[in-house]
């Protein structure tokens, strides 16, 4: 060994052998769910029971170029700014204090339209509901409202925009009677229920976006599925990287009625391939 060049005595690293497995792991996880950035991979890899050091998974995260694309944020407007209602200034402190409900629309792949009244809990995050329907009406509107009020307990608020089916005078003197007190933002103001506006948000980029539907029960059977999956199995960086059911498990609710919308575990989303069932029930019919 004396007197031989350095240049023909090389360290060689085997560290590309031993990544290859965590790196299809996390590839597997990036696949499934792709707004996932690195922090958010390496939590689903511990919740798996897998040990391993974050500094590795942020390594391998951005050697192999698997960085989410940044999003281009609008001016940011002042902590306190808008009206007296908006989620900055009346903000959830416990279970059951402020929920939020918004429409979503899509379409099925003949075109024909899809709306979809989603239902949150400001505090603990969990989807209360997300009802898929050709169209709304008010009455549409207070029988899920309704459903949720007899399993849950009701809201001390309910936040929302202002749209038709929402300001609606058989709905405000429903809610009145319920003691349910109505939380209408500023007018085209959507940041001012910022909860509601950022779970759609998740809601669309994780399944609207990646989902023909073939029709309205399979829509329907879709998006129980991914709201299950979202309340049991899809950890929230909000709540310390634990999923909404689990995080409302652990804090008492403020109103009378099961702390988890979703008590039951489901099962985890299907893979691809898998076939879909055939029975079809909406959200109301199941209970779910």
């Amino acid at each position: 060994m004396l007197g031989q060049p350095r240049a023909t005595q090389r360290y060689e690293s085997k560290r590309a052998e031993q990544d290859k497995e965590l790196l299809a792991e996390m590839r597997s996880i990036a696949e499934e769910r792709p707004c996932f950035g690195s922090p958010q991979v390496y939590e689903a890899l511990r919740r798996r029971g897998r040990e391993v050091n974050h500094k590795r998974v942020e390594r391998l995260w951005r050697e192999h170029g698997m960085q989410v694309p940044k999003k281009r944020h609008k001016r940011r407007r002042l902590s306190l700014g808008g009206s007296e209602n908006s989620c900055v200034r009346k903000r959830p402190e416990r279970p059951n204090h402020i929920w939020s409900y918004d429409f979503v629309t899509d379409s099925t792949e003949r075109g024909r339209q899809l709306r979809m009244l989603c239902v949150l809990d400001e505090f603990t995050r969990e989807s209360l509901a997300i009802e898929v329907q050709r169209s709304f009406t008010a009455r549409q509107v207070l029988d899920v409202l309704g459903y949720l009020f007899a399993v849950r307990g009701a809201p001390e608020h309910i936040r929302s925009d202002n749209g038709p089916e929402f300001v609606a005078r058989s709905v405000r003197r429903w809610l009145d009677r319920a003691n349910v007190g109505t939380l209408y933002v500023a007018k085209s103001s959507p940041w001012e229920n910022g909860y509601i506006e950022s779970f759609n948000s998740r809601f669309r980029q994780e399944l609207l976006d990646r989902e023909l539907f073939l029709g309205l029960e399979d829509a329907r059977w879709c998006v129980d599925r991914w709201r299950l999956d979202y309340n049991h199995h899809r950890p929230h960086s909000s709540l310390g990287y634990v999923p909404p059911a689990e995080f409302a498990a652990r804090r008492p609710a403020s109103a009378p009625g099961p702390a988890s919308a979703t008590p039951q575990q489901p099962p985890p989303l299907r893979q691809a391939g898998e076939v879909r069932s055939t029975h079809h029930d909406s959200l109301i019919t199941t209970g779910t």
